[in-house]
């Protein structure tokens, strides 16, 4: 655990049913010309788009329809300068809010998109102040909302990596989890796991300090329990359990770093078109048994604590937590690596590229290419 550490955190954040009504006013708050980000179904936009209109302040809105790629970013950086925009809201997933945040920090930029990427890109600061960025998310996963970096996918290198920047952080994230009700099963699964494992990575980071800790200590178990309880049943209770995980995972991250599951991730998902928390919920058991295997001291406690977590979420005992957790979760529904057209000959350059990512720095420990190829074959 580090001793000494900083904080990056939203300059507002709103939480709670109904907190999702105060968005109009932050935006007018920070500015007077709205760019509207919004996801595939412009008319779950419509009460928002509503709310600016009755205070004259009628936005401008562009579509996220999949994760967003350089050529999204692009669209709408055009249009926010076209139209002159000042502030930009992400309402959405995670995808959406990631769109509306790199948006609203390249608007103002003086380069190209890829100039400001890592590791495939320039990787250079962005050189003006982004816009102020509302950030309302409608599903409980990637915590985007809290985190200051968009995760983009670049088509012509075959990976996704960040556009990082501190100033990405959103001016007001409002996390409202009625926003969350009745998110299709398989989305609710995976997103879910998505959020679990962005609180178990940061506990076991080589980067965890006493604010990551408090956070994740409280949000693990309540994220397994509110999971098994939605596999099951529509639970308003478990919906408002599983955005405050998901919003404890954004604030962890971008104060703990991530580990090897989202380290693969990025080129992962660079590769195939499976979602981002259908890849991470597939790696989260073998990656953590990889870990488990090496690691000595206090990261070998925390991660017997996370496995006694997980049986007590899937009652089952804690030498079979991870085995429970991936059998579980094959059992309602979450597809496997196997099924994402991938070639087993692809896992070594997989593997390869992840080392460099940023996330791999968390990780407890370094995992060598063969035991990350290994992970893979598990989870396929």
């Amino acid at each position: 655990m580090s001793a000494t550490f900083g904080l990056f955190l939203p300059r507002n954040i709103r939480f709670g049913r109904g907190a999702a009504g105060a968005t109009a006013d932050a935006a007018m708050a920070l500015g007077e010309r709205p760019l509207l980000v919004h996801g595939a179904c412009a008319g779950r936009a419509d009460w928002l788009i509503q709310a600016l209109d009755a205070v004259g302040r009628k936005p401008w809105g562009i579509a996220c329809p999949r994760e967003p790629d350089v050529g999204l970013i692009e669209q709408g950086v055009a249009l926010g300068r076209e139209v002159n925009a000042d502030v930009v809201v992400g309402l959405g997933g995670g995808s959406v809010i990631d769109m509306a945040k790199a948006v609203a920090g390249l608007i103002p930029a003086h380069g190209e998109v890829i100039d400001y990427l890592e590791v495939v890109g320039g990787g250079q600061t962005l050189d003006a102040e982004p816009l102020p960025f509302v950030a309302v998310p409608t599903t409980a996963g990637t915590g985007t909302e809290a985190t200051r970096n968009a995760v983009i996918d670049v088509p012509s290198a075959r990976r996704k990596v960040s556009l990082r920047d501190p100033r990405l952080l959103p001016a007001t994230a409002i996390v409202d989890p009625a926003l969350t009700d009745a998110t299709p099963r398989h989305v609710t699964l995976a997103s879910g796991l998505d959020a679990i494992t962005q609180v178990i990575e940061p506990y076991i980071s080589c980067q965890a300090n006493r604010f990551t800790d408090a956070l994740c200590r409280e949000a693990i178990p309540v994220g397994l329990q509110a999971l098994v309880r939605l596999m099951t049943d529509e639970d308003p209770a478990a919906r408002d359990d599983m955005a405050w995980v998901s919003l404890s995972g954004g604030l962890a991250l971008a104060n703990a770093k991530l580990g090897a599951v989202h380290g693969l991730a990025g080129p992962l998902g660079g590769v195939t078109d499976m979602p981002h928390g259908a890849i991470a919920g597939a790696l989260l058991p073998p990656v953590l048994r990889a870990n488990r295997e090496v690691v000595q001291g206090s990261v070998a406690t925390r991660i017997h604590e996370v496995e006694q977590w997980i049986a007590g979420a899937l009652a089952c005992g804690s030498d079979e937590a991870i085995d429970r957790l991936a059998a579980w979760s094959r059992a309602k529904g979450l597809p496997g690596l196997g099924t994402a057209g991938l070639e087993s000959s692809s896992l070594a350059a997989i593997a390869e590229a992840a080392a460099g990512s940023s996330s791999m720095k968390g990780n407890p420990v370094v995992l060598p290419a063969a035991r990350l190829v290994q992970a893979m074959e598990e989870a396929w």
